[in-house]
């Protein structure tokens, strides 16, 4: 699903260079829960951005689900974000002017989909998150746990192959942490979407099958639950 090999991310500052990534192989099969976890500023996000096809890699090539995103176009790389990725933010993202049906149907209509069309998909992703009571209402009327659980709803709508999550529970208390939680660990046990996680929550990163830690821009360890852990 996803290969990572000898992919480095440079970035020049006042003082010189900065090594966001430095020289990271990776490979991720397809329908796997992954953790990414590490100190603030290890690269965590730069991957998550890299594999989102939101930034390029400096050297190195990158791989997902056969498209290689080192060299995409960005015509291409739009392609890809509309049909096979999926990406929940620590802040919603939600647009305030919309209900909870809309934001989660805009996906489907911008990638040209009828309304027709979307309409059961978004009825079968409300009650995936259980939020099929609040389809008509509008973020401001939804609780933080509420609102992370329609843009999970949203970013699966398309049936994307990759969901990338960036501290999904970073913005919320512990009650609504947990329903959200409850609701990643779903798609990742129904195999809905490869998933990875970049999490600073231990509780978080342990639900995961697989766990990557990352440090001043390598990856330290990659390890896997047991059978028995699962």
């Amino acid at each position: 699903m996803i290969d990572l090999k000898n992919v480095s991310r440079i970035y020049s500052s006042g003082t010189g260079e900065v090594r966001a990534l430095d020289d990271v192989s990776l490979h991720i099969p397809d329908g796997d829960f992954v953790s990414v976890t590490g100190p603030s500023g290890c690269g965590k996000s730069t991957l998550l951005n890299i594999l989102g096809g939101l930034d390029h890699p400096s050297s190195g090539e990158v791989f997902v689900n056969g498209m290689p995103l080192h060299n995409a176009g960005e015509k291409e790389l739009t392609h890809y974000r509309r049909h096979t990725l999926g990406i929940v933010f620590q802040f919603f993202n939600l647009l305030p002017a919309m209900n909870v049906r809309e934001n989660v149907e805009l996906p489907l209509l911008l990638r040209g989909d009828s309304a027709k069309l979307a309409a059961p998909r978004v009825a079968e992703m409300l009650d995936l998150v259980g939020l099929s009571l609040r389809a008509t209402h509008f973020p401001h009327q939804l609780s933080g746990g509420e609102m992370q659980r329609v843009a999970i709803a949203r970013a699966i709508a398309g049936s994307p192959k990759l969901l990338l999550a960036d501290e999904p529970t970073g913005n919320l208390d512990s009650a609504n942490a947990d329903i959200v939680c409850e609701t990643l660990s779903k798609i990742a046990s129904q195999k809905i979407a490869t998933l990875i996680i970049v999490t600073h929550s231990e509780s978080v990163a342990s639900l995961a099958t697989s766990r990557i830690q990352i440090l001043d821009g390598k990856i330290r360890s990659y390890s896997e639950k047991s059978s028995s852990g699962r």
